[in-house]
């Protein structure tokens, strides 16, 4: 049992130390240990069974905006990540971009690997390019920061991490598993829905925490500069999208940073945007 317990330990030394990483372009570090396979296979099946349960649009010029978005972004992030000895971590994800139409959703999110829906709800208040630029910037940056495996992570801890990763495998190897194992297994999928931002209702994002929030502002920021995008359309989108709740902010933004602190921010890093879109730029 010691012995057990003494390879336990060291098991969970190694993944704590490689699974240390840096966030990209902020180079913070975060402690996320589910591995990418998994939580990204979680991920796109939750993102097919959105897609077939809500009304997609195929076409039109709205759907053609967000597409030359993403696919401006998608270049912004190989150039970045080429140049930054990052190249091997582009496999992580599996980019895709699709519109619902919805006019009474005013939300858009990234999934863990790359899928990213807009509604047609957040268009009135992106008003142009330039605004709906900012807020799928936004969106795809968590993808990038690897958010949700880092708030889950943190909501398992590293035990239950662990654990639950063991369950999930075991179960696509077809592995029995007792009652117990099955319920802590279900719970860890609950965890991954939470994290991934798709819970009860998919789309109306769990909370990330304020410091999530504005690092994704921040790294958003910098792929509106590299795609040529207006830095000065972020702080007025942030402010229509903090009156369309009425008296009280929009569930979207439940845990984003303080209008005025989001303000300062954005303007504190414009200058740091511009520089990072004139060495990096997307032609």
């Amino acid at each position: 049992m010691n012995w057990n317990k003494a390879l336990f330990g060291l098991l969970v030394a190694v993944m704590l130390v490689s699974s240390c990483a840096k966030v990209p372009f902020t180079g913070r570090r975060q402690l996320k240990m589910v591995p990418i396979p998994t939580i990204n296979n979680m991920s796109f099946a939750q993102y097919d069974a959105f897609l077939k349960e809500n009304k997609i649009i195929n076409g039109g010029s709205e759907v053609a905006m967000v597409r030359r978005i993403g696919n401006k972004m998608v270049k912004a992030v190989d150039l970045y990540y080429k140049q930054n000895g990052l190249g091997d971590k582009l496999s992580e994800f599996n980019w895709e971009f699709n519109v619902v139409d919805n006019d009474s959703v005013v939300n858009a999110f990234c999934m863990p690997g790359g899928k990213v829906v807009v509604y047609t709800g957040i268009m009135k208040v992106a008003q142009n390019e330039d605004g709906l630029a900012v807020v799928m910037g936004h969106e795809i940056a968590h993808a990038l920061a690897h958010h949700g495996n880092e708030r889950m992570t943190q909501t398992l801890g590293v035990q239950g991490a662990i654990s639950g990763i063991d369950l999930v495998l075991a179960a696509r190897t077809g592995m029995a598993e007792t009652p117990e194992e099955a319920q802590k297994r279900a719970y860890t999928r609950q965890v991954f829905a939470a994290a991934a931002g798709v819970g009860a209702q998919v789309g109306i994002l769990l909370p990330f925490s304020r410091k999530h929030e504005s690092e994704a502002d921040k790294i958003g920021l910098y792929l509106l500069a590299m795609c040529g995008y207006d830095v000065d359309a972020a702080a007025p989108f942030w402010q229509r999208m903090a009156k369309t709740g009425g008296q009280a902010p929009p569930e979207f933004l439940s845990t984003h940073p303080h209008p005025e602190t989001r303000q300062a921010n954005l303007t504190k890093w414009a200058a740091e945007a511009r520089e990072i879109g004139k060495k990096y730029p997307v032609k």
